[in-house]
């Protein structure tokens, strides 16, 4: 029902910044929010952050808070996850997804579609 397509990763300094899109086709009225989500090597999926698509109500997992904010582009079908301070623990591959329940959930499992993901790496 719901394709996602993110860009944006690639190789970025320690203390730099990043933006990553998701773009969401197809039936994109039935999500309610958008999470992003990051999985480095050997570990599980995190959570990272959430958005609402109506009211643009956000969430964060607490170690990005601050530097890391999510934004959407309703038009455009469109979220964004812009990163500054990077951090090398911030080195994973990036994903994001679709839930269409309501609330801003932060397990993996509570959302419907995911994208493709896109690696983040940052350099010391």
């Amino acid at each position: 029902q719901v394709e996602l397509v993110e860009s944006g990763g690639g190789l970025v300094q320690a203390g730099g910044s990043l933006r990553l899109s998701c773009t969401a086709t197809g039936r994109t009225f039935s999500s309610h929010s958008m999470g992003w989500f990051r999985q480095a090597p050997g570990k599980e999926r995190e959570f990272v952050g959430a958005i609402v698509w109506n009211d643009g109500t956000t969430r964060y997992e607490h170690s990005v808070k601050g530097r890391f904010t999510i934004s959407r582009d309703n038009a455009k079908t469109t979220v964004y996850l812009q990163m500054s301070s990077l951090k090398s623990e911030d080195t994973a591959v990036y994903y994001c997804a679709a839930r269409s329940d309501y609330g801003l959930a932060s397990s993996p499992r509570a959302y419907d579609y995911w994208g493709q993901g896109t690696q983040v790496t940052v350099s010391s």
